[in-house]
Order: C-alpha cells, then sequence, then structure tokens
C-alpha cells in the first residue's frame, strides 16, 4: 500500500519511541501516509495502525482529531485560512472570502480542476502575521492580503 521509501521513513518514526510506546508515531506515520497518497483512506488509516502494531481505532481517532489530515480526496494545493480571532481581526475572514471569489468555491470544496481545496481553520500559531494561511499543511504564508493572495495563485499556477 505504500513504497519502500515511506516505510522507511515510518521506521525512523518508530525508533524514535521505545519498543512499548510505538503509538506515539502514528502522528507522524499518518502524515507520511498523506504526503504518498494525498489523502487518508480508511484502508490507508488500518495499514498503518497494523504496520506500527496500534488498533485500527487508534489511528482513526487522530485522523479524525487532527484536521490536518484529509479523509477525503482533496485537491493538489490545500489552502487553509486561519480565521480565528486575531487572523480575524487582521483581516483573515476577508481573506477567506478573496479566495472563495478568486477561486468560485466555499469552505471545504475542490475547484473543478482539481487545483485547490479551500479549508476554513484554526488558530495556526502566527497570530503575529495575520492573516495566515497554510498551504498543503506544511508552508506557513503570512500577511496574506488580496495582493499576496494573487502573487500566491499566480505561483501555484
Amino acid at each position: 500500500m505504500l513504497s519502500a521509501q515511506s516505510l522507511k521513513e515510518i521506521d525512523i518514526e518508530l525508533a524514535k519511541y521505545p519498543a512499548d510506546q510505538r503509538r506515539s508515531a502514528v502522528m507522524g506515520a499518518l502524515r507520511i501516509a498523506q504526503v504518498e497518497l494525498g489523502w487518508l483512506k480508511p484502508e490507508t488509516i488500518e495499514f498503518v495502525a497494523n504496520y506500527i502494531g496500534i488498533p485500527a481505532i487508534a489511528a482513526y481517532e487522530v485522523a479524525t482529531f487532527y484536521n490536518m489530515y484529509d479523509l477525503q480526496p482533496v485537491g493538489k494545493y490545500k489552502l487553509t485560512v486561519c480565521t480565528n480571532l486575531p487572523c480575524a481581526l487582521r483581516g483573515g475572514v476577508d481573506a477567506g472570502e478573496y479566495l472563495k471569489q478568486k477561486l468560485g468555491i466555499g469552505y471545504g470544496e475542490t475547484t473543478a480542476d482539481g487545483k485547490f481545496t479551500l479549508v476554513e481553520g484554526e488558530c495556526m500559531g502566527a497570530c503575529g502575521d495575520a492573516p495566515v494561511m497554510l498551504l498543503n499543511n506544511h508552508k506557513m504564508c503570512s500577511f496574506m492580503d488580496a495582493a499576496a493572495i494573487d502573487k500566491k495563485l499566480a505561483e501555484l499556477q
């Protein structure tokens, strides 16, 4: 189900923890699987759980709790806009509305070409850089006013 390279990366995660605490590697293992496959199908979550030696329900609990895990297919670029209070006070809501208008989709939707998925997010811990947007769960984009959004979308085209 996962490539040899991904399994090697999961093994590296597992090596960080004592043998009786393999469950601690589940977040990293799910991230690795999602990076390779694009999203986490139920059978992928079960595979990861079996690989690290924990009950499948334990992996499901993690995958369904944290919003960084995608349980449905997403676009090539997942844009998560922070609309929590500090970002909202500094234009986060406006940034989200601008992206909705530019992309022609709402939160939780993907463009028809499969390129962009737009997600409303909670605090990303970068209030001083508000409004912020997370690209594909890995790259923080700061000060996302309309001009910065236009520039980022042009880079991603």
